[in-house]
């Protein structure tokens, strides 16, 4: 049976897109909450004969908590209904910060979350996974296929568009990989900024030996969560005579009052992947995410 593709109705657009890019059916599950916030998942197969045997989920774990839990819930029910096959494609993939204890007690979340993705599925797919202390996927998420894609090159091709001769800049060094990778196919001049980070809100980033006064420049980066690197390096480009400074994320994670903690710092385009369904988005991932699919599949 041809494989297929579940989705909740919040993506539908771009598990739908994907769907269509790999030449699967897609199929909405229906998501109900309990006035005691339990979870009740409806799939839209009545028998088990009517399961296919590679099943393909789609669901990008930004706000990852209740989401953990509807992945246990429909992986262990599609096992039950003879499922020989699954695949988690979640472009934004949670929990990888903490992958070492900081400080006494803490719980090293990268490994146990990997693990429990492990358990439940055959293959994991995802977009540019905030690894810091690891090379590879796999070291996280223990599966033969752990799959990481990356967001650059499509991002640096919109860029290249809308921004011919800009200065490419990641606002820490955590970004070099990504604004390494969108340079090579631009062919923009690039560096990455320094940050100091004394708590999630409280950064403060120094600008690279580059001239930047005059110049456009692009802030690139996987993800913004607070928002306030992105902000902090906005504004010591621009009181150092830049231009003008856009903004292309992977992930427009934007936590709380980050987007408006980004505008408030000058920026002035903020370009994203459906990676996280945002109104930011200008670039769809399923082209590349199909030929992850189909690698697999």
């Amino acid at each position: 049976m041809t494989p297929a593709l579940l989705h909740f109705p919040d993506e539908a657009a771009p598990a739908r897109r994907l769907a269509e890019a790999a030449g699967m059916a897609a199929h909405a599950v229906d998501r109900h909450r309990f006035p005691d916030e339990e979870l009740k998942l409806t799939l839209p197969f009545a028998e088990a004969a009517a399961f296919p045997e590679t099943l393909v989920i789609y669901r990008s774990l930004d706000r990852p908590n209740d989401k953990l839990v509807e992945l246990l819930l429909l992986a262990r029910h599609a096992r039950g209904q003879g499922v020989s096959r699954l695949v988690l494609v979640a472009p934004y993939l949670a929990y990888m910060r903490q992958d070492i204890a900081f400080h006494a007690g803490e719980v090293v979340s990268q490994g146990i979350v990997g693990g429990f993705l492990a358990e439940l599925f055959d293959a994991v797919i995802t977009v540019d996974p905030h690894l810091h202390r690891i090379e590879r996927l796999e070291q996280a998420i223990p599966l033969a296929h752990a799959v990481a894609i990356s967001g650059a090159p499509r991002l640096a091709e919109l860029m290249a568009g809308k921004r011919p001769g800009a200065l490419l800049l990641g606002p820490d060094e955590e970004a070099r990989q990504w604004v390494a990778q969108a340079a090579e196919v631009t062919g923009l001049d690039h560096d990455v900024c320094r940050k100091t980070r004394r708590g999630d809100r409280d950064v403060t980033v120094t600008l690279p030996e580059i001239e930047v006064a005059g110049r456009r420049v692009v802030l690139m980066d996987d993800v913004a969560s607070s928002g306030h690197t992105v902000a902090r390096a906005a504004e010591a480009l621009l009181g150092a005579g830049a231009a003008s400074v856009d903004v292309a994320l992977t992930h427009a994670l934007f936590a709380g009052d980050a987007l408006a903690v980004i505008r408030e710092a000058g920026v002035g385009e903020i370009w994203s992947t459906d990676c996280i369904a945002h109104h930011s988005n200008a670039i769809a991932m399923a082209p590349v995410l199909a030929e992850a699919l189909a690698a697999l599949t």
